[in-house]
């Protein structure tokens, strides 16, 4: 069976090992995978290094497309990715998430009848003005088989009608709904005494477990709003003036632009934040380990820090993840001053528990078979 995986950007790279390490270990004589890189995200911090670490297999094809508007950037994927499934007989599409790349592969390989396979189906925010929850919604609707993480997503795609659809595609099948756990959960439970061999950013940070802040600031809403930043960046210093603690800020491209053309938004005693570069799979993964405390606008370091138990204050007004919430193990602050700190608080104030809710760290097997079956 020969399957094309498509990603875009640096969490669908991470999210491939999982399935590409699946196929390599367990279905090399099942499975052909191929990898399609969009270049919707493509830097060497942010991308590169992260086939490099995670021994993912290099794409087999780049379109290239670079940054620009929504449409004008997934009409030029659609287009190139379309031409890539016309040109190779594939059996199925693999898609993960909900950027740019995952509703482009979606749309090109409806439209030509290759059935689509979308990992982390189900999710929701219900903020229809979130170009991710967009992209989510319609890539669901056009795939043959959701693969939901949790039970929450099931529950979305069985009260949005997809367990009871009629819809046939045009092999004659209908849509399956299928809860096979996390690639996430796979991922770092593998990866984590990899990263305690070969991350060296603790001793490189002179950082001791436990007596630090891990923040991630990356979506536009947060980084290209002077106000939301500035409002996320004194919280942080002042939480770490308070109690002289440490934050780690491996700053995403796009902030550190933003700081440098204004760097008014910079509190006065921001010293107190150590900003890095963006940090690669394994730093990252040594950070969210020995953290206090995580703060993001990320769903994936939510979910990470959740594997790690490490609570979460999550620097947005809504998140997919609500089962983090709902636990008690992460708290929504948005980009509001007093949320943040008074979450802070909260969370570092009261014992946090954490349940496995996201699968037993065998979700891309699951994942595999289900589509052999299929």
């Amino acid at each position: 069976m020969k399957i094309l995986t498509i990603i875009g950007a640096r969490p669908q790279i991470i999210k491939a090992a999982a399935v590409s390490r699946a196929v390599r270990d367990l279905f090399p004589s099942q499975i052909k995978e191929s990898i399609l890189h969009t270049g919707q995200h493509y830097d060497t911090n942010m991308s590169q290094v992260f086939f490099d670490e995670l021994g993912i297999p290099q794409p087999d094809f780049n379109l290239g497309v670079g940054s620009g508007s929504h449409g004008s950037q997934t009409a030029r994927m659609i287009s190139g990715i379309e031409e890539v499934l016309l040109n190779n007989p594939f059996d199925g599409i693999i898609l993960y998430g909900d950027t740019n790349s995952t509703l482009a592969g979606a749309v090109a390989a409806s439209k030509i009848h290759i059935p689509v396979f979308h990992i982390e189906a189900g999710l929701r925010s219900f903020n229809m003005a979130m170009p991710e929850e967009v992209n989510r919604i319609v890539c669901d609707q056009l795939s043959s088989i959701c693969f939901a993480p949790t039970q929450t997503a099931v529950d979305n795609l069985r009260h949005e009608g997809f367990t009871d659809s009629k819809a046939t595609f045009r092999n004659g099948k209908q849509r399956r709904v299928c809860n096979c756990g996390d690639v996430m959960y796979d991922n770092s439970m593998y990866f984590a005494t990899l990263a305690r061999k070969h991350s060296t950013i603790m001793d490189d940070l002179s950082l001791q477990a436990g007596n630090y802040i891990l923040a991630t600031i990356h979506r536009d809403n947060n980084t290209d709003d002077p106000v939301r930043l500035r409002s996320i960046l004194r919280a942080l210093t002042d939480i770490a003036l308070q109690d002289s603690i440490r934050i780690v800020l491996p700053l995403h491209p796009r902030t550190r632009k933003i700081l440098e053309n204004t760097p008014s938004i910079l509190p006065s005693q921001h010293n107190l934040i150590t900003i890095i570069p963006p940090a690669s799979f394994f730093d990252i993964n040594m950070l969210e380990q020995n953290a206090k405390l995580v703060m993001t606008d990320s769903g994936g370091v939510q979910k990470e820090a959740f594997f790690f138990e490490k609570p979460c204050v999550i620097l947005r007004p809504e998140t997919e993840w609500v089962e983090i919430v709902n636990h008690g193990a992460g708290i929504i602050a948005d980009a509001d001053y007093d949320c943040i700190v008074n979450a802070y608080r909260q969370l570092i104030g009261h014992p946090v528990h954490f349940p496995h809710l996201f699968g037993d760290a065998h979700a891309a097997e699951k994942i595999l078979q289900t589509i052999l079956d299929y």
